[in-house]
């Protein structure tokens, strides 16, 4: 739902408020709240005593929004606790705030809360800052105003301060906003995975029923406070006393868990609303798209509660100060590390069956279901304050909030790993093309994108999930990308050493130091270079000697140990008694075992790592591991590029304007955004070709402007090396004739300095935001394919990792040749123009010609829309 018509949110103590603009039809509540204002509240408000013309005052305050004037609320349980306004002040981008708050929830960030949801309105409007006049003795408001993260400037000295609040786009403020946020959602996760008691709804006798069987796994968790059922056919099921309904439960549950058809379960969630229950986790299928799902939304909305499912196989925590399943898992879930959301019931059952077979344990487990309220997002903000899970595993079919997502799994990554399942990559999830661009930005290449800039890391497959959540529990984060191979058997090493290479890890380069060391310990037919093939001959203890070896080997930074057993004995055996190795990472192959993967040895941490089946697998593992543990040491933030001359006039030429811009306007728009674009004249079909060209330095380049001609050059649309206005003339001749009436006009620019051309774009996702688009242009565009995607804003090592993302890369930034400094600055300023002009949909810089010295658009598409009015990192929980 927009925020225009109210949104659900969260108070710093867990609590769910709704918070909407303010029509007239609230002017009595809101007078009503002014009246109960305490008389220290009054001074502080008005400067003195309660105005005698207050019912005036509440009547402007909630007049309907518009260009000068915005006002939002604050409902706790449907009473308005709350209210923040603006006036925009005259021929100004200034406005004036006024706040107030009922002095019963001072305490829980009601006052901030209303101020985010003003800045995002005025941002959203053009202002350029709030103002306020505060009493100096009101200090709750002052720090209000300077904790919200903009930049904050206040007077000093006298009864009063002047207050302002910049109205900058920057990642202080979104920091800010996410910390609340996270601090307040997971207050309220508190009532779901702390419950002080539970109840299960429709907890049947029969064992063979889901509810029966979500009640016996609770029982069976060892859950420490009261339970209660609601059947009204039982009196007691499993020894658990049974109740009726919810009105005659002994007490008011915490958490409930609702196991009913359809109907039955929307009457007991508004029933649990009625109540006061604070969480509902409801297995119920077929609410999504009926009448039952439509009144579970809503008694949700009205009472405040947070809800898991409707349609899920339901949640498990193993905190051992509250642990409970309720699930209708068919074994019982090991405590331990590991965090898990998913949409899919069936992929949790699976990766929890799986875990369980490594001994490998989950601190969360949390089936969202159809995800009607908690979602990935919500168990990131948990985890993130959660010490116990130390990995972060995610199944998303859908991104409610990628932008948010992407805040929230960069900050989580930062300090343990966040793994996904990927999802949705199949062509029928992909949009037709309206430019090179939009062809590139697919949702699978977004989503990828996502996934990178964040530091997930993504896999295709649960068993492949499994696989590197073995290797991440058992095994330090490689230290590089430097792999040597030791194997008794050299064909497996041969193939460890080959996936290596296919996953772009780097074969390390043994010294001669642990050369001559290997020379001596194994026989004389044994290989000594990477990868080492210590022969099937040796015994254990000799093969636990040359892996030694090669873990002192500086120039190594992680060993796949592959072994297979022979009469002489089981070299495999060995390598536990190696481990743990300083800092190395050391992952064995034991191919023919019957297990995907398991613990080399069952037990304690030393002498456990991952062992595979397969060399495929184990460098699959550990290229990913490489990867995340090189953007850990990536830095967060690049070098900032000069600040635009006049921002407000690239954002006043974009405004209001839609669809594809005409080529004179799409130049005018790389001006403004400081994107260097060759000199360029439009010529208008019916206008005179050599007045506009008269002064242009031949050679010319001519392009047709037509209707339906989307790739220039394929069309027949470029005209190349023009020499003089008689032969510019014959060839806008040729033009209009090749093209006729469809003809709208023709470029004209003088011929570009010979380099290679790239293709530099944006495709905008009104989910996903903007994504930039890099790689080979010109006739290579569509020959080659050659490209590499990133998500705005783009930081100088996102930049530079476009630029080294291409298979043709190492071959393009030789020394000397291409001035990759102009082309990675053009990337940044893209990136920059599609942040600070939301309309953006679409934008195609194809050629851009980079050569020794510089690089230059010769040819540039742009279509704007209106953009989306959600804030993305407004605080709000799903409606």
């Amino acid at each position: 739902m927009s925020v225009e018509a109210g949104s659900r949110a969260l108070l710093a103590d867990g609590d769910v408020v709704l918070v909407r603009p303010l029509h007239p039809a609230d002017t009595d509540e809101v007078l009503a709240l002014h009246t109960r204002l305490t008389e220290q509240d009054t001074y502080f408000r008005f400067f003195g005593a309660r105005p005698s013309a207050l019912d005036k005052l509440a009547a402007e305050m909630t007049a309907d929004p518009g260009p000068g004037h915005y006002a939002v609320g604050c409902y706790r349980r449907g009473e308005l606790v709350g209210v923040a306004n603006y006036e925009v002040l005259k021929d100004s981008t200034d406005a004036e705030v006024a706040l107030v708050v009922d002095a019963t929830v001072r305490t829980q960030g009601v006052a901030t809360l209303l101020m985010e949801h003003l800045v995002s309105h005025a941002r959203k409007t053009g202002l350029k800052r709030l103002v306020a006049e505060v009493l100096a003795e009101n200090a709750k408001v002052i720090h209000v105003f300077a904790d919200l993260g903009l930049r904050f400037e206040a007077s000093v000295g006298g009864p009063e301060r002047d207050v302002v609040m910049i109205l900058d786009e920057d990642a202080t403020y979104l920091d800010a906003v996410l910390k609340r946020d996270s601090v307040a959602d997971a207050a309220s996760l508190t009532h779901l995975f702390k419950p002080s008691s539970i109840a299960v709804i429709g907890a049947g006798r029969r064992p063979g029923s889901v509810g029966h069987a979500v009640l016996a796994n609770l029982v069976a968790s060892g859950y420490p406070g009261p339970v209660e059922v609601v059947n009204p056919h039982a009196g007691e099921i499993l020894g658990v006393p049974s109740v009726p309904s919810v009105a005659a439960l002994s007490r008011t549950p915490e958490l409930a868990v609702v196991c009913l058809p359809a109907p039955a379960a929307a009457e007991a969630v508004e029933e649990c609303g009625r109540r006061g229950v604070r969480a509902v986790v409801i297995i119920s299928s077929g609410l999504t798209g009926t009448e039952a799902g439509a009144r579970v939304h809503a008694a949700v909305r009205e009472h405040g509660m947070r809800l898991v499912g409707p349609n899920c196989l339901g949640v498990v925590s193993t905190d051992p100060a509250c642990p409970y399943d309720l699930t209708f898992l068919g074994s019982r879930v090991k405590p331990g590390n590991i965090g898990v959301v998913t949409q899919s019931g069936g992929v949790g059952i699976a990766l929890a069956e799986s875990l369980n077979d490594l001994g490998l344990g989950m601190s969360t487990l949390v089936s969202t279901g159809d995800k009607y309220d908690v979602s990935g997002n919500d168990l990131l903000m948990w985890w993130t304050a959660d010490r116990r899970t130390e990995i972060a595993v995610l199944y998303l079919e859908s991104f409610g909030n990628p932008r948010k997502f992407s805040r929230l799994a960069r900050q989580l990554a930062r300090t343990r790993p966040v793994l996904a399942v990927r999802s949705g990559s199949g062509d029928t999830a992909q949009r037709a093309a309206a430019s090179h661009t939009a062809a590139a930005a697919t949702p699978a290449v977004t989503r990828d994108a996502l996934f990178e800039q964040a530091g997930v890391i993504a896999v295709d497959t649960v068993a492949e999930l499994v696989d590197v959540i073995a290797g991440l529990s058992w095994q330090l984060l490689p230290g590089g990308p430097r792999v040597a191979v030791v194997s008794n058997a050299g064909g497996a090493g041969v193939l460890a050493a080959d996936a290596c290479e296919r996953e772009g890890l780097v074969m390390a380069e043994l010294s001669d130091e642990t050369r001559e060391q290997l020379v001596k310990l194994l026989p004389s037919e044994a290989a000594v270079r990477n990868p080492v093939d210590t022969t099937a001959a040796v015994p254990p203890a000799v093969f636990a000697d040359a892996l030694r070896a090669v873990l002192a080997d500086d120039g190594v930074d992680a060993v796949l140990a592959a072994t297979v057993p022979t009469a002489v004995g089981d070299p495999g055996a060995s390598i536990a008694a190696v481990l743990p190795p300083e800092y190395k990472t050391v992952f064995a192959v034991r191919p023919g075992q019957r297990a995907r993967v398991a613990p080399l040895v069952e037990g304690g941490r030393n002498g456990v790592t991952a062992c595979y089946d397969d060399p495929a697998a184990a460098a699959a593992v550990l290229a990913r591991l490489v990867r995340y543990e090189q953007w850990l040491n990536r830095p967060e933030a690049g070098e900032a590029l000069v600040p635009l001359e006049d921002p407000g006039a690239l954002r006043a030429f974009a405004a209001g304007r839609e669809g594809w811009l005409p080529p004179r306007d799409a130049v005018e728009l790389l001006r403004l955004a400081e994107i260097p674009m060759v000199e360029t004249r439009y010529v208008e079909a019916g206008d005179s070709v050599a007045a506009a060209t008269a002064d242009l330095d031949s050679p010319v380049v001519l392009k047709a402007d037509a209707d339906g001609l989307l790739h220039k050059t394929a069309g027949g649309g470029v005209l190349l090396n023009v020499h003089g206005a008689d032969r510019i003339l014959e060839a806008f001749r040729t033009l209009r004739s090749r093209f006729g009436s469809a003809l709208r006009g023709v470029t004209v620019q003088p011929m570009a300095e010979p380099g290679r051309e790239f293709l530099v774009g944006v495709r905008s996702d009104p989910v996903f935001g903007p994504l930039v688009v890099f790689g080979l242009g010109g006739v290579d565009t569509d020959l080659i394919a050659d490209r590499a995607a990133r998500l705005a804003p783009l930081t100088g090592a996102d930049a530079d990792l476009l630029l080294d993302g291409l298979r043709a890369s190492k071959a393009l930034w030789s020394p000397g040749r291409l001035d990759r400094g102009a082309v990675r600055e053009l990337l940044l300023k893209v990136s920059r123009l599609a942040e600070l002009v939301p309309e953006l949909t679409e934008l195609d810089l194809n050629p851009v010609r980079a050569h020794s010295d510089g690089c230059v658009a010769l040819d540039v598409r742009a279509r704007l829309e209106r953009p989306a009015a959600a804030d993305p990192f407004l605080r709000r929980l799903r409606d």
